[in-house]
């Protein structure tokens, strides 16, 4: 603990010193000064925690002094010397932010219970430093595998990102909607637009990961993911989706330096590919984008519309409302699938309010399309004459309001098989799986075994239980034991032992202690009470 104390009678800067030395042992570390000119020097160098300041010394005076040393120290403790009223003194000194007050002469006792109180303050302010230090630290270490989490689940799985739970955006304190991707590979040379020996150079750059990780960190501030054999990829976001051509420009100089860093720093050499900017659900397409954009460049850094690697749409083409729709089916969600097929023929109406062939062109596109995916995932079975009356259907209809109806309820219907199969296999499993425990309850039941079993893995098999059954396999698996063991208890001369084992329980003591806790009474009472009954 540093304490300054600055008073211009020599007389009190010695008897201070000596109650402290005398009542705190070694603890302080102490420093005095007799104005406040030097009081303000030493404050600089010294860095005291506490600074016990006489108000009234020639030049300099206590007040102004404090001031001064408060605008470089924020967190050192005032506690003033004063022969004088306090309250001539109290709205200055309530600005500087004192601590407490002593009047002249001190009394020893006030003056240690004073500082005792002062040490607490400062210890625990100290600890909340420390603390904060450490989580800082923790997190730190932690930060790149939850941004590599961020960015997996963005362009693999995009429902990931909205588990319920604290996702992956709050964690990384991101409120903005839009980002774009870009990848950069690297490799031990560059020759007429490709790298060499990427493999190589994948394991030199996981060595110097971190380094690197910063200097991107400090070029984009983005997410970072890591390496990923010779690739990094980084994930940008900004708040809006429009992208000057002035931005665009701004941001391949950008890169094109962070390469340059890149390679002084690492001896390696780097290529990047630069997505679009996009709603940051739709991350899959800038991160396609920008690979294929890092492929087909000859250059060292090139960007997606200095190179088109997707779709060109027309200005106004609602292309996330497309992205949307086609979603839901994907998702098997048949309600969202109609609320946006209306959505999107409301668009259609207000470009070409005369229905005509290219309207009718454009929903049976939309139709196929969400047919040929229910297709894909078995969920409806594929026969020639599926669309047989299709073409008629659609030369029958005159007006808006018949054909969006036809449209979105063919539309609803795709999600609506794709959600009934995605049903289907999750109840075939978890029939199996309840048919398995059913069979053999009193055996080896862990959830590792049952999935082992069935052939599926254990966290997929505890997802589909929570999903289909309300409860999670655990408590599924005690449910059944215990309604095994009340029956047995009931019903039969068993010893308590032999429906232990029974039950799929190797230890009494364990069984009570279940039996009592999902019951209320352990097995004996159970009994006794079941037979008074």
């Amino acid at each position: 603990m540093k304490v300054l104390i600055c008073d211009d009678e020599g007389i009190v800067r010695e008897s201070i010193q000596f109650i402290l030395k005398k009542n705190f042992s070694d603890e302080w570390e102490i420093e005095t000064a007799k104005n406040g000119r030097l009081a303000i020097e030493l404050a600089e160098s010294f860095r005291p925690d506490i600074i016990m300041m006489d108000i009234q010394m020639p030049g300099i005076n206590g007040i102004e002094a404090m001031e001064e040393i408060r605008k470089d120290n924020k967190n050192v403790l005032f506690i003033v010397l004063t022969a004088y009223d306090k309250f001539e003194y109290s709205q200055a000194a309530i600005d500087i932010g004192v601590f407490s007050y002593l009047t002249k002469p001190i009394n020893r006792d006030v003056l240690c219970e004073i500082l005792r109180k002062a040490k607490k303050k400062v210890d625990e302010r100290k600890r909340k430093i420390k603390s904060d230090l450490l989580i800082k630290e923790k997190l730190e270490a932690v930060l790149p595998l939850i941004e590599g989490g961020a960015i997996y689940s963005m362009i693999m799985d995009a429902d990931a990102i909205y588990q319920d739970g604290l996702g992956y955006y709050e964690l990384l304190e991101i409120e903005e909607d839009y980002g774009y991707a870009i990848v950069i590979m690297c490799g031990s040379d560059f020759h007429k637009g490709q790298l060499t020996n990427s493999i190589g150079a994948g394991i030199d750059l996981k060595k110097q990961y971190l380094k690197m990780r910063e200097l991107i960190k400090e070029s984009t501030n983005g997410l970072v993911s890591e390496v990923m054999a010779n690739k990094i990829i980084v994930f940008v976001p900004c708040e809006k989706k429009e992208e000057a051509y002035e931005n665009r420009i701004k941001i391949i100089d950008n890169i094109r330096a962070l390469l340059r860093k890149m390679e002084k720093q690492s001896n390696l050499r780097f290529k990047a590919g630069i997505g679009t900017v996009c709603k940051r659900n739709h991350m899959q397409e800038s991160y396609s984008e920008a690979t294929q954009t890092l492929h087909q460049g000859v250059g060292k850094v090139t960007h997606a519309k200095d190179l088109p690697v997707s779709c060109l749409y027309e200005e106004d083409y609602p292309i996330d409302l497309e992205k949307e729709l086609f979603q839901a089916i994907e998702r098997g969600n048949a309600e969202d699938t109609r609320e946006l097929s209306e959505k999107y023929m409301y668009w259609i109406e207000s470009k070409m309010p005369n229905l005509n062939h290219t309207v009718r062109l454009k929903v049976i596109e939309f139709i196929l399309w969400a047919e040929r995916l229910a297709y894909m995932q078995g969920s409806m079975v594929y026969r020639l004459d599926n669309r047989e009356g299709y073409m008629e259907k659609l030369l029958s209809f005159y007006t808006y309001q018949e054909i969006t109806l036809w449209f979105t309820n063919k539309m609803g219907d795709a999600a609506g098989h794709i959600a009934m199969k995605q049903q289907e296999k999750t109840g075939n499993v978890v029939e199996k799986a309840k048919e398995h425990i059913r069979n053999h309850f009193a055996e080896e039941l862990s959830l590792d075994y049952i999935a082992k079993e069935i052939g599926i893995s254990p966290y997929y098999l505890s997802k589909l239980f929570k999903e289909c059954e309300g409860v999670n396999y655990i408590e599924y698996v005690t449910e059944l034991r215990m309604d095994y063991a009340k029956d047995a208890l009931q019903n039969s001369d068993k010893s308590i032992k032999e429906i232990c084992h029974d039950s799929g329980y190797s230890d009494p003591n364990y069984f009570s202690r279940i039996f009592k806790k999902w019951t209320g009474k352990t097995p004996t009472d159970y009994r006794e009470k079941r037979a008074d009954e």
